[in-house]
Formats: structure tokens, sequence, C-alpha cells
């Protein structure tokens, strides 16, 4: 028996291609996902960026409609964009047409918690070993967790400052993040009163059949709301390799059982890119770095670009990323499958959600495949396999 393992889709646009595309990517790779057993279908929130997940709420709709059995969500809506209000009648609304399957994933808006790591080496067959004048990367039985990176090294702030002033109305401010969950968790049930003791009811909202989950990247208030809450916890690995395992155990710390959980209740991220063989996805994922760059130098995340034509960093753009590329599941497989059962190891994750970008759709669509096949098919020692109650039935792959 392995963990159940589920998609996080940024519906990342190509070179040459066009938000169009991407989203009928994304909805490609939805039914595809469904055919091939994934528990859980995850949408991303970004904004101004070359992502066509910007509107997630509206795509997440739109995937439910196109799929019948495999749950839909949010990863994260970034609430400081949204009020409680616009957040529950928008995920009543698609509940009321596609009962039962969503998750309400909530996470910080703003400037995320990136994590630095330093130039890894790829040894054969071995991982990489990065050591930085800002500490030394950690090998944790098998699973690579760089230093903290250092946000001040994003030195143009311009376009992210831009972004939020666009995404908020003038004056607005959004309330802190544990009043708004409160704020959705209470119009979710029907107790919501105004400051002034007014009971609203959202219509539709109240009573809809979602899951609510929070999401974190560090050791931070969202793990240890969580906790207390005994809510679900997705911790993005992907986004945050230094800082996440630190967030799945404060998160553990700080759990209380909940009508929703009797224990604790742990995603982790990873990005991924399989192919047939090591070789065929290194290549695939050669531009993953340019991606990331684009990113952490300040311009937001670009175009994703060939393989075939792109020339390689250079090694003051590779410094700036090397802990993302340190912490990528690149390989056969086989490769992929045994990182992935290490970061379940370590961390005693409940579930696997693999991200994945390449430049061509049929890539990204047989590394899902081919991932999905392998895992069904790998050994998995019972013994690392925490029993826990699932916030939802399985589904084929996790048994």
């Amino acid at each position: 028996m392995t963990i159940p393992l589920s998609i996080l889709d940024l519906a990342p646009i190509s070179a040459g291609s066009t938000a169009q595309q991407a989203l009928r990517n994304t909805i490609d790779l939805a039914q595809h996902a469904e055919q091939w057993g994934y528990r859980r279908y995850w949408l991303a929130e970004h904004h101004f960026v070359s992502v066509a997940s910007s509107s997630s709420i509206t795509l997440i709709g739109l995937v439910a409609a196109a799929t019948t059995r495999i749950r839909v969500g949010s990863a994260a809506v970034q609430v400081g964009h949204h009020t409680s209000a616009s957040i529950v009648e928008a995920f009543g609304t698609i509940d009321a047409l596609y009962p039962g399957r969503l998750d309400l994933g909530l996470g910080r808006s703003g400037h995320r918690r990136t994590q630095f790591g330093a130039q890894p080496a790829h040894p054969k067959g071995g991982h990489p070993v990065v050591d930085t004048v800002t500490g030394r990367t950690e090998v944790r039985d098998g699973v690579v967790v760089p230093p903290p990176f250092d946000p001040g090294r994003i030195t143009d702030r311009s376009r992210f400052i831009a972004s939020l002033g666009a995404l908020q109305q003038q004056g607005a401010q959004a309330p802190d993040f544990p009043d708004q969950v409160d704020e959705v968790r209470a119009l979710l049930n029907g107790t919501y009163k105004s400051a002034e003791g007014i009971a609203l009811h959202a219509v539709p909202g109240e009573g809809a059949q979602v899951e609510l989950w929070l999401f974190g990247s560090a050791a931070s208030e969202s793990a240890e709301l969580a906790g207390k809450l005994g809510l679900p916890f997705a911790a993005a690995y992907h986004v945050s390799p230094g800082t996440a395992l630190d967030a799945v155990t404060a998160y553990r710390a700080a759990f209380r059982p909940s009508a929703e959980l009797a224990e604790p209740y742990v995603v982790i991220s990873a990005d991924v890119v399989v192919a047939p063989d090591d070789a065929r996805a290194r290549h695939l994922a050669a531009t993953y770095g340019h991606w990331v760059h684009s990113i952490r130098s300040g311009a937001g995340a670009a175009d994703y670009l060939d393989p075939d034509t792109a020339t390689p960093l250079t090694p003051e753009q590779r410094r700036l990323v090397d802990d993302r590329l340190a912490t990528q599941f690149v390989g056969s497989p086989r490769t992929v499958v045994e990182r992935l059962q290490a970061l379940q190891r370590v961390t005693g994750a409940n579930e696997l959600l693999v991200t994945s970008i390449t430049h061509r759709h049929e890539d990204r669509l047989e590394s899902h495949r081919l991932l999905a096949d392998a895992w069904v098919r790998s050994p998995t020692s019972p013994d690392l396999l925490p029993a826990v109650s699932a916030p939802t039935a399985p589904s084929r792959i996790g048994g």
C-alpha cells in the first residue's frame, strides 16, 4: 500500500503558446489525472505572471465541470486578495453543482517565504551537496534540505509592489490571517455575525460540503493555526524546501483533535519531472532554473522556455536558484519514486502533492502518467505509513 498522490497545477504558459492553450491543457491534464487515479487536483493562485491560474476559483469550477470523481480545490486562495464572503459564496456556488468534491485551501497573500540553497553537485547515483556562505545543505535520509533563501537577494520589488496595489481596493485592509480563517469557517457553518452582532448567511455557501485546508511553508502562524484548529495542513516543500519540514513539525506539535480530524493530516508538495529515463527527464527539466530565476529576479514567472533552444543559466543566475534545482525530483519513474518515498518517510506525510512543468504539454502528461503507474507498483513498507483518519475516501493511487 502506498499513500495517495495528488496534483498541483499552475496552468503554466509555455514560450510560443497562450493563456488560452494553457487553460485547455489544465482541463486535459485534470481529466487524465482522474483516469490515472490521482486523489486531488488543486489549482494555484498567481497574478500578473505567465501562468493562467490567476482566477483560480473560476478554474476550479471549470475543472469540476470537466471531471466526475476527482477532488478539486485551491492551493491556495490568497485570502488577502478576497473577502471571506466572496470566497465562501464562490465555493458554495461550485459545491451546489458538484457537491462533496471541493477542497478550500487558504493561504496568506503577499510575499511567500522562499528558501535559499546553493550550487548542487550531482554525483552519479547521489544527491546534491550544497555549501554556501549562508549555510550547508543537509541531506536527511535522502531528502535535501537547503538553508533558507534570503528574500533580500531579490533586489527589484517594484513589480511585486505594483501587483499588490492592483489586487486590493484603495484604502482596504485585509484582516489578520487567523481572523479571516475564522470568518470563512463561520460563514460555512452558519454562525457568522458582523461586528455589530448582525447574523449574515452566505447563499450559496453556508453548509457547503467543502474541506477546509491551511497552507504554509515555515514553522509560523499558518502551521500552528492549522494544528490548533485541527485542520489538515499542506506544506510547500516545492517552494520552500529549507523550511517546509519545520512547518510539518510545528503543525504536529500544535495539533488538537477536532470534528474534522482525530489526528494530524499532512500533505507535502514536490516539484517533479518524470521521463522514461534519467537523461530524458534532465533534459525536459533543463529550463526549470530559468523559470525560477525569472521569479526570484523580481520579474515574476515568465513563459516556460523550450529546453531545445534555451541557453544555459550563467553561474550568477544559477546561484540564485540552486536550492530549487537541488530539490526538484527529476528522473526515471524509479528514480523519482525512490526520492518521493524518502520525502514521505522523513516527513511522515499522509499524501504527496506533485507539480510538474515542462515546455510541451505532452511531456507533462507523460510525467504524471509514468509517476502514477510507478507509484501504484512501488513497494512501500507499511511501517512508514502512519494510521490516520484521512479527510476523504481514498482513490486508486494509495488504495
